[in-house]
């Protein structure tokens, strides 16, 4: 690999971890498409790179966050439960689906977490700093359960993490605060992204020398993002995230109708 190769794939993952650790996404929504599109690397093995990725996102943000007592621990270790089950039964499976399906599901999926922070952000443009986290009672157990399996299979699918659908839900509908399903998502993803990486790694779709530059960037882009993002309104974090989900989805399906991942 060029040293240049190299410079490239540590900015991509202090960029991922940035705003893995900003929104609570794991960063796997940049790191997956990009690997697949301007590396070449098949998509089983872009996937169980990025998975490594939100291991490293997730431990460099969970302590500082639990710390600050921001995590919701709870909340997290019972809805983590679900996703676990969802990330072991898809990983399973996952080898026998081809590329060009698992591309069409990633990129149909960057489209739905674009979507979704639109109307977060629209709902938030107004809002101050959440400079105190208020008081709340998480609602709706069993839909939060649902989408918590769901998230966990499409990180077993897709290396995502599963942040981009717990995050909405927990903010949507289970009214926690978003700073703090943000970081209890990001405490949950480690768990997540794990149990499907350890699949991944058994099966050789791991590729250290793409994965060691990547974690070390994502490992320092969260570090900074933790100790930000009590400065950032929401609404900056999100459009952010929705200009490069948007751009990448574009990305992902122009190459799929010029026959790429084939």
């Amino acid at each position: 690999m060029t040293l240049v190769a190299l410079v490239i794939l540590v900015l991509i993952g202090i960029c991922a971890g940035l705003f893995g650790a900003l929104a609570g996404v794991g960063g796997g929504i940049i790191v997956t498409p990009l690997l697949a599109i301007y590396f070449g690397l098949p998509m089983h093995q872009a996937i169980g790179v990025t998975l490594l990725c939100v291991i490293a996102t997730s431990t460099a943000t969970s302590s500082q966050y639990v710390e600050h007592h921001v995590t919701d621990v709870r909340l997290g270790m019972t809805l983590e439960l679900a996703t676990t089950t969802g990330a072991l039964l898809a990983a399973l499976v996952a080898s026998r689906i081809d590329r060009r399906t698992l591309a069409i599901l990633f990129a149909c999926f960057l489209l739905y977490s674009s979507g979704s922070m639109v109307r977060k952000a629209w709902t938030s443009r107004h809002e101050e700093r959440e400079e105190v986290i208020p008081d709340y009672t998480p609602q709706k157990y069993p839909l939060g359960l649902l989408a918590s399996f769901v998230a966990g299979g499409f990180s077993g699918l897709l290396g995502i993490g599963g942040g981009p659908i717990k995050v909405p839900v927990m903010y949507l509908f289970m009214k926690v605060p978003l700073r703090v399903a943000a970081a209890t998502s990001n405490f949950m993803i480690g768990v997540t992204a794990a149990t499907s990486a350890y699949i991944y790694w058994g099966r050789g779709d791991v590729r250290v020398n793409i994965a060691a530059p990547l974690v070390a960037g994502v490992f320092a882009g969260s570090l900074a993002g933790t100790r930000i993002a009590p400065k950032v309104r929401t609404f900056y974090i999100l459009m952010l995230l929705v200009g490069v989900t948007g751009w990448l989805s574009v990305q992902m399906i122009y190459k799929l109708l010029t026959g790429g991942f084939r």
